[in-house]
Order: structure tokens, then C-alpha cells, then sequence
């Protein structure tokens, strides 16, 4: 086979429709834009977000209600019962908890009451609810609140 062989298969190309050229073409007269109507006109059409008279998705999703606080303080939760876990030296502190992986080291921290402590602990955290500094104190161990910079 030579490259002068080489053909593209049947159907690949196609002639291009020359419309409205006459009846004979085949696409004479409305130029296959069936007859009146939006469509039919020339002109821009309808916009690319015209649903055919259904309501349309901006009008059909739900929206945004109330607002979001940007002045919120984010903390990572950590639950009373897993302090022993993430203990280094009797002491747990943001920065133990990073070098565990459980935070990241920029994190806040929040010690939650969820679970029981045995373990004596010097906790160094951001916040601490009632009764996670209630288990703590129990247990005889020590609170420390970081203040932020």
C-alpha cells in the first residue's frame, strides 16, 4: 500500500450542508429550521441557560440562608479519654499532639470531657470544657490555658 492508496474510511467525511440553496439540495425553503418560531428566526436564539420553560436550576436549588462568622475560632477537639494515649513525659501540650500526627502544629486545642482518666497529666491546651477539667482535676493532674499571641 502507498501513501496515494490510503483512503478515509466510508461516512468518515462528509459534505458540509449547503443550506437554503434550493429544493433540489434537500435543505431548501426553511433550511431544515422546520417553519416560524423562535428558532426559525435568525438572531441570537435562546441563551445557553434556557431550559425550555421548566424552572430553571437557579430557581430550583435552595438557597443560602444565614451567614457565616469570620471571626469564628476554630478549635480541634480532643477527648479527655485519649489524653494518656498522646501523653509525652506526663505531659500532653499542642505540640506532643503534633509530633503524634493526631493535629497540626498551628492548631487549637480543645479538651473535651468524652471518656475517663487514671493518668496524672499536665494538659497545656486553648479551651477546656467544665467537665473535662472536672476528670482532669480528679485525677489529680494540672490545666494549663495557652493564650493565643
Amino acid at each position: 500500500m502507498r501513501q496515494h492508496d490510503v483512503r478515509p474510511q466510508r461516512g468518515a467525511r462528509k459534505p458540509r450542508r449547503r443550506l437554503g440553496r434550493g429544493t433540489a439540495q434537500g435543505q431548501g425553503k426553511t433550511a431544515g429550521r422546520g417553519t416560524k418560531g423562535q428558532l426559525a428566526r435568525t438572531g441570537p436564539g435562546l441563551p445557553g441557560w434556557f431550559e425550555g420553560g421548566q424552572t430553571p436550576l437557579h430557581m430550583r436549588v435552595p438557597k443560602l440562608r444565614g451567614f457565616k462568622n469570620r471571626f469564628r475560632e476554630h478549635f480541634v477537639a480532643v477527648n479527655v479519654g485519649r489524653l494518656a494515649d498522646y501523653a509525652a513525659e506526663g505531659r500532653v501540650s499542642p505540640d506532643t499532639l503534633a509530633a503524634k500526627g493526631l493535629v497540626g502544629k498551628d492548631a487549637r486545642i480543645k479538651v473535651l470531657g468524652e471518656g475517663e482518666l487514671q493518668a496524672k497529666l499536665e494538659v497545656h491546651a486553648h479551651a477546656v470544657s467544665a467537665t473535662a477539667r472536672q476528670k482532669i482535676e480528679s485525677a489529680g493532674g494540672s490545666i494549663v490555658i495557652i493564650r493565643p499571641e
